[in-house]
């Protein structure tokens, strides 16, 4: 799954700006923006300890297995063994690789967006993080999401006022200038 050309809006919670990116009609939220409330210097590594977490390992697994035909359950079950060693780490593009993950889109590099998440695994960061954080994400999100489709529903209300305005103007304009206009003798013609 590539970021490339994707919708891209912006939630404020508790004054850090966190992205919100539509891919496929889902919402993705930035994993990246989320974690620096918790370590503003350094986002990767408080996403790369959650995911070294069995509990997280064991959450992803399940989102995958309910969200993602592709998804490799035989890597899934060798990580998931690997997940309760003491010295196991993981990092989201590891996972992403590994299990062809559909929940998780990480990008790495000089110009990198970070990490994103399907809003599922973003909000089950977010509560990992701090649970009064995670009310206010939640909080945020349902008003980005309010205000999307009341936008939606104003558009579809201009759209077809001007369908009908438009047709009006098509169905006069057939009239005048395409129907030929008959005279008194050729209408006894017609039946």
């Amino acid at each position: 799954m590539t970021m490339k050309n994707q919708i891209t809006t912006v939630m404020n919670v508790k004054e850090n700006e966190i992205k919100v990116m539509r891919i496929d009609n889902e919402d993705y939220i930035s994993l990246t923006d989320l974690a620096r409330y918790k370590n503003p210097n350094n986002p990767s590594d408080v996403i790369k300890k959650w995911l070294s977490n069995y509990d997280t390992i064991e959450f992803l697994g399940l989102w995958e297995e309910l969200s993602n035909e592709d998804f490799n359950l035989a890597e899934f079950r060798l990580i998931k063994e690997e997940a309760p060693k003491k010295s196991f780490t993981m990092s989201s593009s590891q996972w992403c690789t590994r299990v062809n993950a559909k929940g998780l889109i990480a990008s790495k590099g000089k110009y990198s967006v970070g990490t994103f998440a399907h809003s599922d695994i973003a909000l089950e960061f977010a509560s990992w993080i701090d649970n009064l954080f995670k009310l206010y994400v939640i909080k945020e999100f349902k008003r980005l999401k309010y205000n999307e489709s009341y936008q939606e529903k104003i558009e579809w209300s201009v759209r077809r006022s001007l369908s009908k305005t438009n047709y009006r103007i098509h169905t006069d304009s057939i009239k005048e200038n395409i129907i030929p206009k008959l005279t008194d003798k050729q209408k006894k013609y017609i039946r």
